[in-house]
C-alpha cells in the first residue's frame, strides 16, 4: 500500500505584516495564491518513521523528524493513538528555502497522505486544524487556489480568482531565513507605528476580475525590505524582470525567490529567458495560477 499526494507552491500577492506580538509571532493580512509548481508525498507503512528526498536541493531538506512533513505524520498519529511508522518520500519540485512554501507544502501532503493510508478519517476541518498547528502557512498548501489569511497566516477566506495569472519565478544561489527576514522586518520598523494589516480592496477586485494589469499595481510585501537589507543582490534580479517586460517583480513571501508577473502565457516565457541569461539569478521556473490544493493522486 502506498499513498501519493501532489501539493503547490505558493507566490503572496501580498503580504502585510504587523507589529510583533508578545507572542513573536506577527499578525498578517497574507494573499496566498497557488502557482502550479508541485511537491509529490508518498507514504507507505513501515518499521519506523523515516523520511527520504529526491529532487532539485534535496540535500538542503532535513530528514529527521523536525521535517514538517514527519512532523504532520506524528501529530496525526498522536490524534489517533496510533504509531507514525511510515516511510515518508518527498519528490522535490518547489525550491527549498525559497520563500514558496516547500515545507509546508510537504507537511499538508504528508497530513493528507497518513490520513488516507491509515484510514484516520480526519474530517477537512481537524485536518486544517492540525495544519495551523504545524505552521502558518500549512493550511494553504492543504486548500491551494487563492485565500487570505489571517492572524499570523493560518485563518483563511478563500477568493473568488476569474482567469489565470502567468509567473516568472528566479531562485537565487542562495537561501534565507525566515525568522532572521522577520527579525530584520522588527529592526528596520524599531521606533515607527505599524498599523495593522489589511488586505487591499484594489487586490482583491483584481484577482476576481482576472486583470493581470491591475493585479501588478497592487502587489506588495511588507518583507521585501527586510529580504533586500540581508540580501541586496536581489534587488538585481528584480531589475532584471522588471527590465525584461515584467508587470511586476517582488520578493516571494520571505523570499529569496523573486516572483514576476507576466501579461500573459507568451510574455511570460520573454521574460523567463531574459532572467536566465541576466547572470543575476541561480535558475528560472514559470508557473500559471491558481492551482489546486493538495490531491491524492
Amino acid at each position: 500500500m502506498r499513498v501519493t499526494v501532489r501539493v503547490p507552491a505558493k507566490v503572496n500577492v501580498q503580504l502585510g505584516v504587523g507589529a510583533a506580538r508578545p507572542d513573536g509571532f506577527h499578525d498578517l493580512a497574507n494573499v496566498f495564491l497557488a502557482v502550479g509548481l508541485y511537491d509529490e508525498v508518498t507514504v507507505t507503512p513501515a518499521e519506523e518513521l523515516r523520511v527520504t528526498c529526491e529532487g532539485a536541493d534535496a540535500d538542503q531538506v532535513p530528514l529527521d523528524r523536525t521535517n514538517l512533513a514527519a512532523r504532520a505524520a506524528i501529530a496525526l498519529a498522536g490524534r489517533r493513538g496510533i504509531d507514525p511508522a511510515v516511510h515518508i518520500h518527498i519528490s522535490k519540485d518547489i525550491p527549498v528555502a525559497g520563500g514558496m512554501a516547500g515545507g509546508s507544502a510537504d507537511g499538508a501532503g504528508a497530513l493528507l497522505a497518513c490520513n488516507a493510508l491509515w484510514g484516520a478519517g480526519a474530517s477537512r476541518a481537524e485536518l486544517l486544524a492540525v495544519c495551523a498547528e504545524l505552521g502558518s502557512d500549512v493550511p494553504f498548501s492543504l486548500v491551494g487556489g487563492a485565500a487570505l489569511g489571517t492572524g499570523r497566516g493560518e485563518r483563511l477566506t478563500a477568493l473568488d480568482v476569474g482567469g489565470t495569472f502567468h509567473w516568472v519565478f528566479a531562485m537565487a544561489d542562495r537561501g534565507l531565513s525566515t525568522p532572521a527576514v522577520f527579525h530584520e522586518f522588527d529592526r528596520l520598523a524599531e521606533g515607527r507605528d505599524i498599523l495593522e494589516p489589511v488586505a487591499s480592496p484594489d487586490l482583491l477586485e483584481a484577482l476576481a476580475k482576472g486583470d493581470p494589469h491591475a493585479l501588478a499595481a497592487a502587489v506588495s510585501n511588507d518583507l521585501q525590505p527586510a529580504a533586500l537589507s540581508l540580501f541586496p543582490e536581489l534587488g538585481d534580479t528584480l531589475a532584471a524582470g522588471r527590465g525584461a517586460g515584467a508587470l511586476t517583480a517582488l520578493v516571494s513571501g520571505s523570499g529569496p525567490t523573486t516572483a514576476f508577473l507576466a501579461r500573459d502565457a507568451e510574455s511570460v516565457e520573454k521574460v523567463a529567458q531574459a532572467l536566465r541569461t541576466s547572470g543575476t539569478c541561480r535558475s528560472v521556473r514559470v508557473a500559471a495560477g491558481p492551482a489546486a490544493g493538495a490531491l491524492v493522486l
